[in-house]
């Protein structure tokens, strides 16, 4: 694809008509994927975000196009530089966003035919419509309803009463359990498990009874789960996953958490039951949030941040267990004075004990 055909896909151009973002097309290259900025190579398009080193960073490329951040600071000497190199360039207010659209452009996901695979084992019951792909050994369960558009790659189990709205995508292993909902346009990504049941035991003097679960899990539309996370459901009532959430590699999620819309949530995270999250809040890796635990609106938890109690909406936390982040990051700089500080307290209980004897010398000593 030529340069100047992949600038139509980019929605920020097709957002300017007539004139549009600053570029130089140079000689219109040809495009066949993407790389890296400092990996790119002939063919390649690459792109920068606004930050220091910028023009440290385009010397060595080797990129036919580059995608521009269009209010960095050196933007036109950015410019410069690439022209003269004959680089074909446009400056974006959202070079990631670009690129995003870009590589999807250049590099399309192949769709599988519809249809349904001679080894897959589908019940009598279940319904599957037009224009899904059901992959070899596929398992469907009994009353199970597809929408149109799904597809369902090679061994995905789909226990009894499972529903999945239009254009869904279940990647290899996935694995979702009885009564379990899928909104439109969800992804399971390979081994992913969506509704197994919740830990929920009961303690008794013979040892711990089992608590049946009875509950579902609900994906809202659009939520996508990574490789091997799991989504527990409850005894009763729901696990609720909000519109828009998306959430990485190796998170498990426990019985009846619910979650707002637009949640992101990054790799080995670990909420515990009944916890919830408003909309946008975004936890990063290794994040765990206690039973019952609250996250407001848009708030914030940091690597190997511990939550317990509530977290206020906005509000971004760090450390176990969480506080503030600007907190935390004092006590961290205090955290490395520790030995000098200890050393120093030591020092100043010296004197003090020195300073006592030496006035209860004094007041004992008489004519």
């Amino acid at each position: 694809m030529r340069f100047s055909q992949l600038l139509g896909q980019l929605s920020e151009v097709r957002a300017q008509p007539g004139g549009g973002p600053a570029r130089d097309l140079a000689d219109d290259p040809e495009l066949h994927g993407g790389g890296a900025i400092a990996d790119a190579s002939a063919g390649q398009l690459s792109f920068l975000e606004a930050g220091s080193g910028l023009a440290a960073a385009l010397a060595g490329t080797g990129a036919s196009a580059v995608l521009l951040p269009a209010k960095a600071d050196e933007a036109t000497g950015l410019r410069r530089q690439l022209s003269e190199r004959g680089i074909a360039w446009v400056a974006l207010a959202d070079p990631r966003l670009g690129f995003a659209e870009a590589l999807e452009a250049l590099q399309p996901a192949p769709v599988p035919p519809p249809g349904i695979h001679p080894s897959a084992v589908v019940d009598p019951s279940a319904v599957v419509a037009m224009g899904s792909h059901v992959g070899a050994l596929v398992c469907i369960g009994e009353r199970v309803r597809i929408g149109a558009g799904c597809t369902l790659h090679p061994h995905v189990v789909l226990y009894a009463d499972v529903e999945l709205g239009e254009g869904c995508e279940l990647h290899a292993g996935a694995v979702v359990h009885p009564g379990s909902r899928l909104g439109r346009g969800c992804v399971l990504q390979a081994n992913a498990v969506i509704g197994g049941e919740g830990f929920g035991f009961v303690p008794t003097a013979g040892g711990w009874r089992k608590m049946p679960q009875t509950g579902r899990v609900v994906l809202e539309d659009g939520v996508e789960v990574g490789s091997g996370s799991t989504i527990d459901r409850p005894a009763v009532g729901e696990t609720r996953i909000g519109a828009g959430t998306k959430i990485d590699n190796l998170v498990h999620i426990g019985h009846g958490v619910h979650t707002g819309q637009g949640c992101a949530l990054a790799a080995q995270v670990g909420i515990a039951g009944g916890a919830r999250l408003g909309n946008g809040v975004i936890l990063a890796g290794q994040v765990g949030l206690a039973n019952k635990a609250v996250m407001g609106d848009r708030a914030i938890a940091s690597s190997k941040s511990g939550v317990h109690g509530e977290v206020a909406a906005g509000e971004v936390v760090s450390g176990y267990p969480a506080i503030p982040n600007r907190l935390w990051l004092r006590c961290s700089a205090a955290f490395n004075r520790l030995p000098e500080l200890a050393r120093t307290l030591r020092q100043l209980e010296k004197r003090g004990q020195s300073s006592q004897g030496s006035q209860a010398g004094g007041e004992s000593a008489g004519p």
